[in-house]
C-alpha cells in the first residue's frame, strides 16, 4: 500500500471495533442517557449557540459519537468517513438512538460530489481530524462547497503547536520535534497503539500525517471564499497528548501538569460563508 489513504484507512479500519467498545468513547453512556453528549462538543456548547433546525455534516465522523450528539441538540446530521467499519458503527448508533442522521463514505475531499453543494447550514470538524489530510487548502475548498450561503464551519482541533511537539519517558518538558507548518511529505509513523484504552494489538500500524498552521487553516479558508469569525485558544486537550506531562480535570480535559498556560492545545475555529 503505497497511497496514504490506503495506508491510514487500513489503520483506522482496525481500531474501530476497539474504539467502539472503549471508556474513552463512551458508547454506553449514548444508549443509557437520552441526554448524553460527547466531551468534545460539551466543551464547545457556550460557542456552538443553538444549532437546532440546521442540516449538518460532520466530515471525518469516525464512529459518530461527536455527529449524534449534534443531532441531540436538534440538527440534521450527516457523517462522513473513508472507513467504512466506522460509518457502519456510527449509522447503527444513530438507528439504535432513534437519531435521524445518515452516514456516508467517502475520502473527505470528495464529499462535494458524495452529499451534494451548497447543501449544508453547517459543516462540523472534530478532533484529530486535520491531521490526515495532505492539503489545507482542498479541504477549505471543500467546506466552501459544502456550505449555503451563510452557512457556518465550525471545528475544534488539535492545535498545530501541540502537533510540533514530543516527550519521551523522563523528559519533563516537552520538546519541539516535528512541522509546525505544512509539509510536502507526511511525517510517516508506526505505532502499534491507540489513543484510547484498550489490551487489542494492532497489525496496521503504519500512518501517513500532516500538520497545518494556524495561518495556513485561516488563509486557506479566507481564499476558498469564506469570512474569518473567530478563533479561541484552550490549555486543554480531550486527551493525554503528552503522557507523564498532563493531568487531566474532571470534565476530561488534560494540561500541562507544570504551568498549562505555557502550551495552546487546542483551538475552536469559525468562519462563514457570505450570503
Amino acid at each position: 500500500m503505497s497511497d496514504y489513504r490506503d495506508v491510514n484507512r487500513a489503520n483506522w479500519d482496525e481500531r474501530v471495533p476497539a474504539h467502539a467498545a472503549s471508556p474513552g468513547y463512551n458508547v454506553a453512556h449514548f444508549e443509557a442517557d437520552p441526554q448524553y453528549l460527547s466531551e468534545v462538543v460539551r466543551f464547545d456548547l457556550p460557542r456552538l449557540g443553538d444549532i437546532s433546525g440546521l442540516r449538518g455534516v460532520h466530515l471525518q465522523c469516525h464512529i459518530g459519537t461527536d455527529t449524534v450528539s449534534l443531532a441531540r441538540l436538534g440538527a440534521r446530521m450527516s457523517g462522513l468517513d473513508f472507513s467504512a467499519p466506522a460509518v457502519e458503527h456510527a449509522q447503527a448508533l444513530a438507528d439504535r438512538l432513534g437519531l435521524e442522521a445518515d452516514f456516508h463514505v467517502s475520502d473527505v475531499y470528495d464529499a462535494v460530489d458524495v452529499l451534494g453543494a451548497s447543501s449544508y447550514d453547517l459543516v462540523f470538524t472534530g478532533i484529530g481530524a486535520l491531521g490526515w489530510l495532505p492539503s489545507i487548502t482542498r479541504w477549505a475548498d471543500t467546506v466552501a462547497g459544502l456550505l449555503k450561503p451563510a452557512g457556518r464551519l465550525f471545528i475544534r482541533e488539535g492545535h498545530p503547536m501541540l502537533w510540533a511537539l514530543d516527550a519521551e519517558p523522563g523528559d519533563t518538558s516537552p520538546v519541539l520535534r516535528y512541522p509546525y507548518f505544512e509539509t510536502a511529505e507526511p511525517i510517516v509513523w508506526d505505532e502499534g497503539g491507540t489513543y484510547v484504552e484498550t489490551d487489542v494489538e494492532f497489525s496496521h500500524t503504519v500512518t501517513h500525517e500532516w500538520n497545518h498552521g494556524l495561518s495556513e487553516i485561516i488563509t486557506a479558508l479566507q481564499q476558498a471564499g469564506l469570512v474569518f469569525d473567530s478563533l479561541a485558544e484552550h490549555d486543554s486537550a480531550p486527551w493525554n497528548a503528552l503522557p507523564g506531562l498532563m493531568t487531566e480535570d474532571a470534565s476530561g480535559e488534560w494540561r500541562l501538569t507544570d504551568n498549562p498556560h505555557r502550551l495552546p492545545a487546542t483551538y475552536t475555529l469559525q468562519a462563514h460563508k457570505p450570503a
